[in-house]
């Protein structure tokens, strides 16, 4: 019987970079495709799959008033909004495929970082409704590939563990899968990632 391999994708990585290759945001067709490329390496010829794994935050809701003008900014109705979701319900129903999700908190609003640079170029200005845009922070993603990687290594779930991403937070989950036995494999897509990331996995596919 073949020994098993899961694959954790970073699901905010995945999106960024699907985004940049192809110009739009990313199709679950596209997201399979990544996985399939993944599924063929050689070097998992001799394994299974055991199930992917998919990180990612819901997309930030709520009614929120700009400090400026006072306009009213609905959160849902943004098309980013309707994209994520509709993705990870899409993901969600796919074959072998679990859905693991993080928190999003809003916290009021933040300078953009359009206005930053404009003011950092062009000196101090009176701050306009357009300058600020909604403070959101995803949490709990990253803790959640770390749990599940140690999961999957204790119980001896899987041989092999290939984890989607550029974030070098996760060298720690990293670190404690290879003591247990357990080989790490890499794809960071092209990415530029930290020589630490890579200097503590078995393979960068």
């Amino acid at each position: 019987m073949k020994a098993n391999f899961a694959i954790l994708i970073d699901g905010g990585f995945i999106r960024v970079k699907l985004r940049q290759r192809n110009k739009h945001f990313p199709t679950v067709d596209e997201i399979k495709a990544e996985i399939d490329r993944i599924k063929a390496n050689p070097v998992l010829a001799d394994h299974q799959l055991l199930r992917v794994y998919y990180y990612d935050a819901p997309p930030a809701s709520g009614i929120l008033t700009n400090p400026v003008d006072s306009s009213i900014v609905d959160l849902t109705a943004n098309r980013n909004f309707a994209d994520n979701i509709g993705l990870q319900q899409r993901l969600e129903l796919q074959p072998d495929f679990a859905l693991r999700s993080g928190e999003t908190s809003v916290h009021g609003w933040a300078l953009g970082d359009a206005a930053l640079r404009s003011i950092v170029e062009k000196g101090p200005r009176v701050l306009e409704a357009r300058d600020f845009v909604p403070n959101i922070e995803q949490k709990g993603v990253d803790l959640r590939i770390g749990l599940d990687i140690a999961r999957l290594s204790l119980r001896r779930l899987a041989e092999i563990i290939v984890v989607v991403t550029g974030d070098s937070d996760m060298v720690p989950a990293f670190k404690f899968a290879r003591r247990e036995g357990v080989r790490v494999y890499l794809d960071h897509m092209g990415h530029a990632v930290k020589r630490e990331l890579k200097a503590h996995v078995d393979l960068v596919l």
